[in-house]
């Protein structure tokens, strides 16, 4: 009698899996790192993030806050893939302020962010914030930095459980643009008539785009953008 075949990675449990280590990352930088909030912000589309993990957090501004990179302390952590800190968050005057109401909700001033990642992908931006000014020196900033790191090879591991990338490539603004389009169900020519291109340009577009996310058809295009977080 012959064994059954192993069944393929299941890339909802890799989600599962992935959503899991992030949730917890955000706890232990409170529980093991004396932060009074951490937060987790995962890739959303090709220049972004959402913060969809957190723990501490006595108001509600900062849960699902969209940060665009280069924006706030964790965009920027997110654009320059290095670790990014203030001891004074308000009175910065290193980062933009454009989520001043959703760090003042919460009480916030120092506040310490350190990108995920992994093999060149960037898997998110974890954040410690603290209620009152302080210095951060080497002690904390190694300690979250280990918690990142060890988050990190968990993420890179369900990626490729799940045969995928667990962030999205980096495809243009206007790729993204259209493939957003084409996720709606429009065909090439009611996607140029409405962003008033010409059908070829819409095509070269979507072409681009299975390039990058290993597709051969718009099928597996949608499909792959749907894993990698590009398209709900």
């Amino acid at each position: 009698m012959t064994s059954a075949a192993p069944e393929p990675p299941d890339a909802r449990a890799a989600e599962l899996v992935a959503a899991a280590v992030l949730g917890d990352l955000a706890r232990r930088v409170v529980a093991d790192c004396g932060a009074d909030v951490g937060l987790v912000g995962v890739p959303d589309g090709p220049d972004g993030m959402v913060l969809r993990h957190w723990a501490g957090t006595r108001a509600d501004l900062l849960h699902n806050l969209r940060v665009p990179a280069g924006l706030g302390l964790g965009g920027r952590a997110l654009a320059e893939r290095a670790p990014t800190w203030v001891s004074d968050y308000r009175a910065a005057t290193t980062i933009s302020h454009h989520y001043d109401a959703a760090v003042g909700a919460d009480d916030l001033f120092a506040m310490l962010t350190v990108p995920l990642v992994h093999g060149g992908t960037v898997h998110g931006v974890v954040y410690a914030s603290l209620r009152s000014v302080v210095p951060f020196g080497d002690v904390r900033i190694g300690a979250v930095g280990d918690l990142a790191r060890t988050a990190t090879r968990a993420l890179a591991g369900a990626a490729a459980w799940a045969g995928g990338p667990a962030a999205p490539a980096r495809l243009t603004p206007r790729e993204h643009e259209v493939l957003r389009w084409a996720a709606t169900g429009r065909t090439s020519p009611e996607i140029a008539a409405r962003l008033g291109l010409s059908g070829n340009t819409v095509t070269g577009y979507l072409k681009g785009a299975m390039h990058k996310l290993g597709a051969r058809n718009r099928v597996e295009l949608l499909v792959a953008a749907r894993r990698c977080g590009l398209i709900s």
